[in-house]
């Protein structure tokens, strides 16, 4: 096992209190934040993981990095939890949530060694948080999420900076189409776009990435039970299962005694008669695909073949949902409960083909799909990882715009706005407060600053003329990822979803709060323990603090 990216330990058994803790967690939020701080853009550089397997994993996804890492100070794990929760809550800017959060802490540094109180510290904080979500939605404008145009341009700018942005329009028209065949209405205006349950994203080494498409309907790594049976079928009624085509076995242990061979022959008889009966049930719905979780046993794909009837088994629990939405067809328990309603006549065609060594069974040209499956094409694993994470993250950006239909200028334009306007409004904070308030604008600018040294731009020369623009109310100016100069964003065309802007602010600046409230950090080793044990158990922790 390689060594942990990241060691910072809390002298095992020893406590920190007070100042001492508070200026640890800082320091190992900032270490964090400068992990990642180089992954933020277009000319974002990469990171190469090692797990303790010998693995790779190369990225610049600020997610997919601190996943991956191993840390033992329980503020940088608290630092990585953020990531995570930006990550299932809104699927992107996770990378800027860590360097906002590392960069408000970093500030409130000079405060703490003043002597203010952390408290009042948090309070600044909570009001400049609430004046900053206003700003943002001042600063946001609408979009039609019917307009393709303007939804593409949304998509290009969360996956300029990644990978993928060779093929940004085939990547932006791939998750465009995944999340509006996966939204459906749920009653009362409700939407549902559920990505991570119907829109399933499978990887197929070999071929070119252009490839890539978006299958109106369901794929499933299967072949056919019988040589025998159909391999393409058009406009196929489908029936789906969730039990066995095989001979009912006893619940729990089930002993049999027989004391004359005609017994056996009857009861083998009785096994095939249940069988026949199943199958019998099935075929007088006419099918002409069954698709069963469960197994199927040789005589009934005997039974299926002399019918004409195609059956796929063991298939996945995921797999089947998706095909149900897709098709129409309800997932059955128990086969004497089969109804005509439960046969699928969504799909328009049933289709087996081989892609390399393996056969894949595709059900498409459904007539309205609720799910669909991505079929992603490149050259090797790593490079078809790396694809799957970014259009994860433009998926959800899709996703995020469906519910929210605002975008906020993209290129810390947005940051800059706020920075800019918190520092106007510091002036009317009475008291010690105003200086933690200023913090937070000051903090705000490590995001346009962060781009313009990411593409080895003079940061103290951009970021002055950056100030003067919003100063004079330009709020669409940011930076040019790529030049590393100050653009309108409105015409340059960089929006984000403001659902992003607000998730990532709001949990920075809770994240900063909750890390200053910290005051004492202490290891805990095997429950509560007498008094008297203390000592001794410190000295143990503190000798296997190296190990850890």
């Amino acid at each position: 096992m390689q060594a942990p990216v990241l060691v910072l330990n809390t002298n095992a058994g020893q406590r920190q209190t007070g100042r001492q803790a508070q200026v640890s967690n800082i320091v190992a939020a900032k270490t964090v934040a400068d992990i990642i701080r180089s992954c933020l853009g277009p000319k974002a550089m990469l990171k190469m993981l090692l797990d303790p397997m010998g693995g790779i994993v190369l990225t610049n996804d600020g997610h997919a990095i601190l996943r991956e890492i191993e840390v033992a100070h329980p503020a940088a794990k608290s630092m990585i939890e953020l990531s995570r929760a930006q990550d299932e809550e809104v699927g992107d800017g996770t990378t800027s949530v860590i360097i906002l959060a590392g960069e408000v802490l970093a500030h409130s540094l000079q405060h703490l060694e003043r002597n203010i109180h952390p408290v009042l510290i948090i309070s600044a904080y909570k009001r400049a948080l609430a004046d900053a979500l206003q700003i943002v939605e001042e600063v946001s404008v609408p979009i039609d999420t019917d307009d393709d145009e303007a939804m593409y341009k949304l998509i290009q700018s969360s996956i300029g900076t990644k990978f993928v942005n060779r093929w940004s329009e085939l990547m932006c028209s791939l998750a465009l189409k995944a999340v509006r065949t996966v939204a459906k209405e749920v009653g009362s205006g409700k939407k549902e776009v559920d990505i991570k349950r119907y829109a399933r994203i499978e990887k197929i080494p070999g071929g070119e990435i252009e490839d890539s498409r978006v299958l109106d309907g369901v794929m499933l790594n299967k072949d056919i039970t019988h040589p025998k049976m159909r391999r393409r079928i058009e406009n196929p009624r489908i029936i789906l299962l969730d039990c066995p085509l095989e001979y009912k076995k006893g619940e729990s242990q089930t002993n049999i005694e027989i004391t004359k061979e005609e017994d056996w022959k009857k009861i083998l008889e009785m096994e095939e008669a249940q069988i026949k009966a199943l199958c019998e049930t099935i075929i007088a719905f006419n099918p002409d695909v069954v698709i069963t979780e469960k197994g199927v046993s040789d005589l009934a794909q005997h039974y299926f073949v002399k019918a004409n009837i195609t059956a796929l088994r063991r298939v996945r629990k995921s797999d089947n949902n998706r095909i149900a939405r897709a098709t129409g067809a309800t997932i059955v328990n128990r086969i004497e409960d089969l109804v005509e309603s439960d046969v699928g006549t969504g799909c328009g065609l049933f289709e087996i083909e081989k892609i390399g060594d393996e056969y894949f069974t595709f059900l498409t040209e459904c007539k309205n799909p609720k799910a669909c499956t991505l079929l992603l094409r490149g050259p090797s694993k790593d490079i078809l990882n790396e694809i799957e994470r970014n259009l994860q993250d433009a998926m959800s950006v899709a996703r995020n715009v469906f519910f929210h239909p605002r975008l906020a200028p993209g290129g810390g334009a947005t940051e800059m706005a706020v920075s800019v306007r918190l520092s106007e409004m510091a002036k009317q904070v009475e008291g010690v407060q105003q200086w933690p308030y200023k913090a937070v604008a000051e903090a705000m600018e490590v995001i346009p600053r962060t781009l313009v040294n990411n593409c080895g731009g003079s940061a103290i020369k951009t970021i002055t003329t950056l100030r003067a623009k919003h100063a004079q109310g330009h709020h669409t100016f940011g930076v040019d990822g790529e030049t590393g100069k100050v653009v309108d964003m409105k015409d340059y065309g960089v929006w984000e979803p403001e659902a992003v802007k607000l998730q990532s602010i709001k949990t920075a600046i809770e994240a900063a709060c909750l890390l200053l409230r910290v005051d004492e950090i202490c290891a805990a080793k095997g429950g509560a323990k007498g008094g008297a044990q203390q000592a001794p158990e410190q000295s143990e922790m503190a000798e296997a603090g190296p190990e850890q």
